[in-house]
Protein backbone atom coordinates (compact mmCIF):
# COMPACT_ATOMS: atom_id res chain seq x y z
CA UNK A 1 0.00 0.00 0.00
CA UNK A 2 1.51 3.52 -0.97
CA UNK A 3 1.70 6.42 1.22
CA UNK A 4 -0.97 8.21 -0.58
CA UNK A 5 -3.70 5.08 -0.31
CA UNK A 6 -4.36 6.30 2.78
CA UNK A 7 -6.56 9.71 1.73
CA UNK A 8 -9.85 10.70 2.13
CA UNK A 9 -11.54 13.35 0.00
CA UNK A 10 -12.66 15.27 3.75
CA UNK A 11 -9.48 14.76 5.58
CA UNK A 12 -5.69 15.68 5.62
CA UNK A 13 -3.33 13.35 3.61
CA UNK A 14 -1.54 10.68 5.79
CA UNK A 15 1.60 10.87 3.21
CA UNK A 16 4.96 12.59 4.64
CA UNK A 17 5.01 16.21 3.59
CA UNK A 18 6.88 16.71 0.76
CA UNK A 19 7.69 17.66 -2.80
CA UNK A 20 7.33 15.03 -5.17
CA UNK A 21 7.92 16.45 -8.49
CA UNK A 22 8.00 19.89 -10.31
CA UNK A 23 4.61 20.99 -11.52
CA UNK A 24 5.23 24.22 -13.41
CA UNK A 25 7.99 26.28 -14.83
CA UNK A 26 6.60 29.89 -15.22
CA UNK A 27 8.82 32.95 -16.12
CA UNK A 28 8.33 36.84 -17.23
CA UNK A 29 8.19 37.37 -21.05
CA UNK A 30 7.87 40.67 -22.89
CA UNK A 31 5.02 39.07 -25.17
CA UNK A 32 4.01 35.73 -23.71
CA UNK A 33 2.02 35.14 -27.00
CA UNK A 34 4.75 35.52 -29.18
CA UNK A 35 7.13 33.34 -26.95
CA UNK A 36 4.29 30.51 -26.68
CA UNK A 37 4.59 30.83 -30.41
CA UNK A 38 8.05 30.84 -30.96
CA UNK A 39 8.49 27.70 -28.58
CA UNK A 40 5.80 26.10 -31.10
CA UNK A 41 7.36 26.47 -34.06
CA UNK A 42 10.47 26.25 -33.09
CA UNK A 43 10.91 23.90 -30.47
CA UNK A 44 7.55 21.79 -31.42
CA UNK A 45 5.77 22.65 -28.31
CA UNK A 46 2.10 22.38 -27.92
CA UNK A 47 0.76 25.50 -26.73
CA UNK A 48 -2.34 27.18 -25.86
CA UNK A 49 -3.54 30.19 -23.83
CA UNK A 50 -1.56 29.09 -20.64
CA UNK A 51 1.69 27.47 -22.49
CA UNK A 52 2.51 24.14 -23.04
CA UNK A 53 1.73 20.60 -20.53
CA UNK A 54 3.94 17.88 -20.17
CA UNK A 55 2.48 14.84 -18.81
CA UNK A 56 4.64 11.36 -17.70
CA UNK A 57 4.32 8.49 -15.71
CA UNK A 58 5.00 8.00 -11.90
CA UNK A 59 8.03 5.30 -11.94
CA UNK A 60 6.54 3.90 -8.78
CA UNK A 61 2.61 3.74 -9.80
CA UNK A 62 3.03 3.78 -13.70
CA UNK A 63 -0.58 4.47 -13.65
CA UNK A 64 -0.19 7.51 -12.19
CA UNK A 65 -0.32 10.26 -14.58
CA UNK A 66 1.51 13.88 -13.80
CA UNK A 67 1.83 16.90 -15.88
CA UNK A 68 4.52 19.70 -15.55
CA UNK A 69 2.92 23.06 -16.80
CA UNK A 70 5.14 25.72 -18.40
CA UNK A 71 3.94 29.42 -18.74
CA UNK A 72 5.39 32.24 -20.09
CA UNK A 73 3.81 35.73 -18.07
CA UNK A 74 3.59 39.17 -19.34
CA UNK A 75 6.56 40.94 -17.34
CA UNK A 76 5.62 43.30 -15.36
CA UNK A 77 2.65 40.48 -13.58
CA UNK A 78 1.84 40.05 -10.03
CA UNK A 79 1.74 36.55 -9.97
CA UNK A 80 5.49 36.34 -8.98
CA UNK A 81 4.86 39.35 -6.13
CA UNK A 82 6.04 39.69 -3.86
CA UNK A 83 9.18 38.49 -5.78
CA UNK A 84 11.25 40.39 -7.66
CA UNK A 85 12.47 37.21 -9.44
CA UNK A 86 11.91 36.98 -13.25
CA UNK A 87 10.34 33.62 -13.09
CA UNK A 88 8.64 31.03 -10.38
CA UNK A 89 8.45 27.41 -9.79
CA UNK A 90 5.46 25.30 -9.13
CA UNK A 91 6.32 22.05 -7.29
CA UNK A 92 4.29 19.23 -6.91
CA UNK A 93 3.82 17.86 -3.10
CA UNK A 94 1.85 15.16 -1.24
CA UNK A 95 -0.07 16.45 1.82
CA UNK A 96 -0.09 19.70 1.74
CA UNK A 97 -1.57 20.45 4.86
CA UNK A 98 1.43 18.45 6.82
CA UNK A 99 3.99 20.67 4.79
CA UNK A 100 2.27 24.07 5.34
CA UNK A 101 2.37 22.99 9.03
CA UNK A 102 6.19 21.83 8.84
CA UNK A 103 6.92 24.91 6.96
CA UNK A 104 5.08 27.12 9.56
CA UNK A 105 7.19 25.35 12.32
CA UNK A 106 10.03 26.04 10.49
CA UNK A 107 9.52 30.02 10.39
CA UNK A 108 8.93 29.82 6.59
CA UNK A 109 7.43 32.58 4.86
CA UNK A 110 3.60 31.74 3.91
CA UNK A 111 2.21 33.75 1.59
CA UNK A 112 -1.38 32.58 1.84
CA UNK A 113 -4.03 30.13 3.07
CA UNK A 114 -4.11 26.98 1.16
CA UNK A 115 -6.56 27.37 -1.90
CA UNK A 116 -8.60 24.17 -2.97
CA UNK A 117 -9.78 23.85 -7.07
CA UNK A 118 -10.68 20.92 -9.07
CA UNK A 119 -7.55 20.09 -10.42
CA UNK A 120 -5.86 20.65 -6.82
CA UNK A 121 -4.38 22.80 -3.91
CA UNK A 122 -1.96 25.75 -3.85
CA UNK A 123 -0.53 27.42 -1.58
CA UNK A 124 2.56 30.23 -2.10
CA UNK A 125 5.61 30.37 0.09
CA UNK A 126 8.61 32.56 0.11
CA UNK A 127 12.61 30.97 0.07
CA UNK A 128 16.04 31.74 1.38
CA UNK A 129 16.30 33.90 -1.19
CA UNK A 130 13.35 35.39 -2.04
CA UNK A 131 12.13 33.24 -4.98
CA UNK A 132 7.81 32.77 -4.91
CA UNK A 133 7.33 29.54 -5.08
CA UNK A 134 3.87 27.82 -5.69
CA UNK A 135 3.07 24.35 -4.13
CA UNK A 136 0.46 22.21 -5.71
CA UNK A 137 -1.19 19.16 -4.78
CA UNK A 138 -3.22 17.66 -7.67
CA UNK A 139 -6.67 16.62 -7.13
CA UNK A 140 -6.52 12.54 -6.38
Amino acid sequence: MNELQNETPNQPSTATPKVNGIGGIFFFSDNPQETRKWYANNLGLEVNDWGSTFESRNVERPEEVNSLQWSPFQKGSDYFAPSAKEFMINYRVQNIEGLVDKLKANGVTVLDDIASYDYGKFVHIMDADGNKIELWEPAS
